[in-house]
């Protein structure tokens, strides 16, 4: 019997193990899905796409320049969709390139890093209303 109630012990914990590494296969699938909508959005003006990756209180922070030389600008959300909406398409598309990577995600909260040719954005996410939002981006251009 405590042989039954070991083995039995021990086929629910797996399961238990492998259902939340699905759960979180699937949340990150969900964080990469949102970022996709953000740079496409970005490299296509398709301003909606982007909009609908953000959150409400989205802020961004662009860091240019080099160490002595440092420059920091914002932009809420509502000014980057208008600039996506403004500018329309960029006219590179060549020169498309985005990797992203998800880097951790822990309950309704996570972060990602995006790679493209002409900068790098730390990205933070969280859960809202049932779908994935970027809170907040931290971009550093390449010099």
């Amino acid at each position: 019997m405590k042989r039954f109630a070991l083995g039995f012990s021990l086929l629910t914990l797996l399961l238990l193990n492998s259902l939340s590494a699905t759960q979180k296969t699937s949340e990150e699938a969900a964080v990469r899905a949102t970022v996709t909508d953000y740079i496409e959005g970005y490299y296509t003006g398709d301003s909606a796409r982007m909009e609908k990756s953000l959150h409400p209180h989205y802020l961004k922070h662009t860091i240019s320049g080099t160490d002595g030389q440092l420059k920091m600008t914002e932009k809420t959300g509502l000014q980057m969709v208008e600039d996506v909406r403004s500018n329309g398409r960029q006219k590179n598309p060549s020169n498309k390139k985005e990797q992203i990577t998800v880097l951790d995600v822990a309950a309704d909260i996570a972060s990602a890093k995006l790679v493209t040719a002409d900068w790098v954005d730390y990205l933070t996410l969280t859960k809202w209303n049932g779908e994935w939002k970027i809170v907040s981006v931290v971009l550093r251009e390449n010099d």
